[in-house]
């Protein structure tokens, strides 16, 4: 039998700093929502022939947020809100395509009082900026739910279970047909992918892309150190085709190669939340919120290339 693997972020970062690749950071600019920070963006995509990309709108002392959607102005190298397009009540969005349509998702919180009580995944099928359709409610308790409709017409599921199956937070998968088997049930039984977080960490999916067939997935890993100070670190693997095991993880980004700026709080200083890729050539683009406060780009080598 072979043995499963562990990884963490210790020797992971150790590999990543030894590459010593100069990397070009730029801060997005937002404009129409004075007043609120915008970050833990989506990756740029197309809608009604526009670029446009969907930002967690949230003022800077406060957890309760929105998603909205932003359009680039070329000219003046600007994100603009659109006015009277979606504003959905979840956190964090990310954007997949699924039987060509667009699919918007983000994690939806409940409150009592002042702290998080639980929270959940939620799809919706984004019609038009202004219109959306819900389409799925993830189970209660599970963040970083991610879907991507495989060469074959499948629906590739990605979990994040905690607790007694996935303790701070690890990787589960499955196959389904269609978007009708989305079911809690398809995805509370997916199985663990072997060869991933240590007990003392935690992580999850961001965003799936298919290449050459195969199957690369961006996502953070994450880890508190003894002074209850958080680290988030952008990373990227492959799942082998049995859909069984994480293969060649690796950091492709960490809180340093961004440009300095404000946080939320002191213990998120080192956070980089992984939004989306977008891959040109033998570079690519990645796009991510900052110390919970700001939305960067990043200009990396392709980590999808063998």
């Amino acid at each position: 039998m072979k043995e499963e693997k562990m990884f963490n972020s210790e020797n992971l970062l150790s590999s990543y700093r030894k590459l010593s690749i100069g990397l070009q950071a730029e801060k997005l600019i937002f404009t129409g929502v004075e007043g609120y920070d915008v970050y833990n963006i989506s990756a740029p995509f197309q809608l009604n022939k526009h670029l446009v990309l969907a930002g967690r709108i949230e003022k800077r002392d406060s957890e309760n947020s929105h998603i909205g959607l932003f359009k680039y102005n070329s000219e003046k190298k600007i994100w603009e809100f659109i006015k009277d397009s979606i504003a959905l009540e979840l956190q964090d969005p990310f954007v997949t395509i699924i039987d060509n349509q667009i699919i918007i998702g983000g994690v939806e919180v409940r409150f009592e009082g002042e702290h998080v009580a639980k929270w959940r995944t939620v799809f919706y099928q984004l019609n038009d900026t202004n219109k959306v359709v819900l389409i799925f409610e993830g189970p209660w308790g599970m963040k970083d739910l991610r879907i991507k409709q495989l060469n074959d017409g499948k629906i590739l599921i990605l979990t994040r279970p905690q607790g007694d199956k996935g303790g701070l937070g690890k990787i589960g998968c499955t196959v389904i047909n269609s978007m009708s088997d989305l079911t809690i049930s398809a995805i509370e039984s997916a199985h663990l992918l072997k060869n991933q977080f240590i007990d003392e960490e935690w992580g999850g999916a961001n965003e799936i892309h298919i290449m050459n067939g195969k199957i690369h997935v961006l996502g953070h890993i994450g880890s508190k150190d003894k002074s209850k100070k958080l680290h988030y670190r952008a990373f990227v693997f492959e799942i082998n085709e049995k859909y069984t095991h994480i293969c060649k993880p690796r950091i492709i980004a960490e809180r340093s190669d961004f440009l300095d700026g404000p946080m939320k709080r002191p213990d998120l200083n080192d956070v980089v939340f992984s939004g989306g890729l977008v891959i040109d050539g033998e570079q690519a683009i990645l796009y991510a919120g900052t110390s919970d406060a700001e939305a960067q780009k990043l200009i990396i080598p392709n980590p999808f290339t063998d």
